[in-house]
């Protein structure tokens, strides 16, 4: 019957490759296929790019004379320092909608088929997919620090640590492009997906040290938010940054944010990859 079949497609079936160097190949011609798709759409990455920058000009220039850190004297040019590192953490988190959102509209319009129909890694589609985002959110923090210069943020520790700053972010991202993935798979529409990807990062990001101190939290409320992964970035940014504004909260998560930020963005990484590439499958047939 296999025979049979082959003759009549005129070949032999497609068998899929197997090995890490043949998968990253396959990863990295998904992922130049999602860029080019960025490149002849780009209102993809200009509407992408204007929420985080209302969100710097909002919080600095409307709120960021009244919301008063501690040990500090309200003001914009204070809060801007405590405000960027949230923004940058909220920017590449964000970006997880649209990742939902992408491979949902993959998997309506039958790109899924026809990528099972290739002889392709079945993770490289996934890969592609997450490489793709994290080269867009990396170009979106490019222009946002850009324009957060322009409002009066500062980098006050050294290039070395800002970059190691940058990294820390574009690791978070990574991992959380992972949780959209797999939201994208789970839904039935690329409308569904925007929603799922959104609705749960309001609380995530609101409830952290992103935008207020901690410390200004019910107390029953702390705990979540110093053992937020998102909180442990925004520590880590602002002591690498050097824009650490006020007495830094004792909390064992806040004293140790760079090693806790890498702890979670690795672990979210390794359970939503698995999960994703799983979900693929069985998706895929």
């Amino acid at each position: 019957m296999t025979t049979a079949t082959e003759h009549a497609i005129g070949g032999a079936m497609p068998k899929q490759r197997r090995g890490a160097a043949a998968t990253l190949h396959d990863s990295w011609v998904v992922a130049k296929r999602n860029l080019r798709r960025m490149t002849r759409i780009p209102e993809i990455v200009v509407f992408g790019l204007m929420q985080p920058v209302m969100f710097v000009l909002l919080f600095s220039y409307v709120m960021g004379g009244a919301i008063q850190i501690p040990g500090t004297q309200a003001s914009s040019d204070t809060y801007i320092q405590f405000l960027m590192a949230g923004i940058f953490a909220q920017t590449v988190t964000f970006a997880t909608a649209g990742a939902s959102a992408g491979i949902a509209e993959d998997m309506t319009k039958g790109l899924v088929d026809r990528f099972r129909s290739l002889p392709m890694a079945r993770s490289a589609v996934l890969v592609g997919r997450t490489l793709a985002d994290l080269c867009q959110t990396a170009f979106t923090l490019v222009v946002l620090a850009v324009v957060a210069l322009a409002v009066g943020w500062r980098i006050h520790d050294g290039v070395l640590s800002a970059l190691g700053a940058f990294g820390l972010l574009l690791l978070l991202g990574y991992a959380f492009s992972w949780i959209g993935a797999l939201i994208g798979l789970s839904v039935r529409s690329p409308e569904a997906a925007t929603s799922a990807g959104l609705i749960w990062l309001f609380p995530l990001t609101f409830i952290s040290n992103a935008f207020v101190p901690i410390s200004s939290m019910p107390g029953w409320l702390q705990p979540i938010a110093y053992w937020n992964p998102f909180s442990a970035t925004v520590q880590a940014c602002r002591d690498l940054f050097g824009n650490q504004v006020g007495p830094v909260d004792s909390a064992w998560p806040m004293q140790h944010a760079a090693l806790v930020s890498v702890l979670w963005s690795v672990l979210i990484t390794v359970v939503f990859s698995w999960l994703s590439v799983r979900k693929y499958r069985s998706a895929a047939g």
